[in-house]
């Protein structure tokens, strides 16, 4: 019907409408509508599914639209997966890509005449934000991307020269001089790893879906968690931002003058101000901490975070994980017990990535081809850049000392 529509609409646009053609075009008028009506339903409905589903949907690739990684993955490459799990003689499965492609094109790569199609490598630029179930230290933090293999930046310092001032006409316009700048360069780290299953779940590709999803790219996820905010600089290791220099440090005082959690981190928040310019938008701390500060109460007994079944005092609602003083607030085991961390993480640092996710399949690993089993790889390259420390204040939250 559209190729009818098409033909009738170039035939009107060009004057040769025949009359056989206009009494046609009242006779499919009908259809044409209905068919827009269904598809504006369908579309409705996917949009509705997806927002009850809580994730981000992977952009469409090569026509494929799927709402993770690993859904894309096993949309594109199921059927592959079973064929070669059915092909009887030559059933290899290869695949190798170049180490930098945009987020919508998609990698193919054919080995000898004869072997088997490779499975797709999907990279998503977007690094699957739908598989979190929380708030993470990325989330907190800008976000930006490269194509060489290493960055130069400048550390920046707080200290200003000069200011702006009212002038006259035609006067002297005053310079303004932000203290020198360090240059530093980080190289992009490469974290990877895999996970290798019979070729069974060629027959069960729900489950390959849930297995790249919830288990292979949570996995990296909870690493690069670990990596920003741990991570040595040594070796292959991304430097943290706890394992930065020029980072503020604040603890509770002593006994005589002590201050309390909450009020450490306040304190804290109001040391990146003071200390970089920059305002505080984000905390990290452990789950202990966070449980200790969400169950403290009042002199009557009443939660100051609210209760269980309402808020404070039985009036608004309650929320799953309040923010710490109104600040985004990433609950992680990635920070040690006794310590948080306050910052301006989004203007002061961001994660740098080359491509982005990738995942592989094969099944000419090692005795993979033998032992009827595909290995699945992931992997990610990125840099972490801290342009100002400063704005960044690690809180000793241990008990005030004598």
């Amino acid at each position: 019907m559209k190729a009818e529509l098409a033909a009738l609409i170039k035939a009107a646009k060009e004057d040769n409408l025949t009359p056989e053609q206009i009494a046609r075009l009242d006779t499919i008028q009908p259809d044409i509508e209905a068919a827009k009506a269904r598809e504006a339903s369908v579309k409705s409905g996917t949009d509705l599914l997806d927002s009850l589903s809580g994730s981000e949907p992977v952009e469409p690739v090569d026509g494929v639209k799927a709402s993770s990684l690993g859904d894309w993955f096993v949309k594109s490459a199921g059927d592959q997966l079973v064929a070669v799990k059915s092909t009887n003689g030559k059933s290899r499965i290869d695949i190798s890509a170049p180490e930098y492609k945009a987020a919508t094109d998609p990698q193919v790569t054919g080995g000898p005449d004869g072997w088997a199609k490779p499975i797709l490598t999907q990279v998503d630029q977007n690094i699957v934000t739908g598989l979190r179930r929380r708030l993470t230290i990325e989330d907190l933090l800008g976000a930006e991307t490269l194509s060489g293999a290493a960055l130069t930046y400048f550390v920046e310092n707080a200290l200003v020269e000069g200011d702006f001032e009212l002038v006259n006409e035609n006067g002297q316009k005053p310079q303004l001089h932000f203290g020198d700048p360090t240059a530093v360069t980080e190289a992009l780290k490469k974290v990877a790893g895999w996970i290798r299953e019979s070729d069974e779940l060629a027959e069960d590709l729900p489950f390959l879906k849930s297995a790249i999803d919830g288990r292979l790219l949570y996995q990296l996820a909870l690493m690069i968690e670990n990596q920003l905010l741990n991570g040595s600089g040594t070796g292959n290791n991304l430097r943290g931002l706890l394992n930065r220099s020029g980072i503020q440090t604040q603890d509770r005082g002593t006994t005589a003058n002590s201050l309390s959690v909450a009020d450490a981190i306040f304190s804290a928040s109001t040391k990146v101000e003071t200390g970089s310019g920059l305002s505080a938008d984000g905390v990290v701390m452990h789950p202990l901490d966070y449980q200790a500060l969400r169950l403290s109460k009042d002199a009557n007994g009443q939660y100051f975070g609210g209760g269980f079944f309402a808020g404070q005092y039985g009036s608004g609602a309650i929320l799953e994980k309040p923010p710490v003083w109104g600040l985004p607030t990433v609950v992680t085991p990635a920070i040690a017990q006794g310590t948080a961390l306050v910052g301006s993480f989004k203007q002061a640092a961001s994660t740098v990535s080359k491509g982005g996710v990738r995942v592989d399949a094969t099944n000419s690993n090692e005795d993979d081809f033998t032992n009827n089993r595909i290995t699945i790889r992931a992997e990610r390259r990125l840099l972490l850049a801290v342009r100002r420390p400063s704005a960044f204040v690690k809180v000793s939250l241990a008990a005030p000392t004598a």
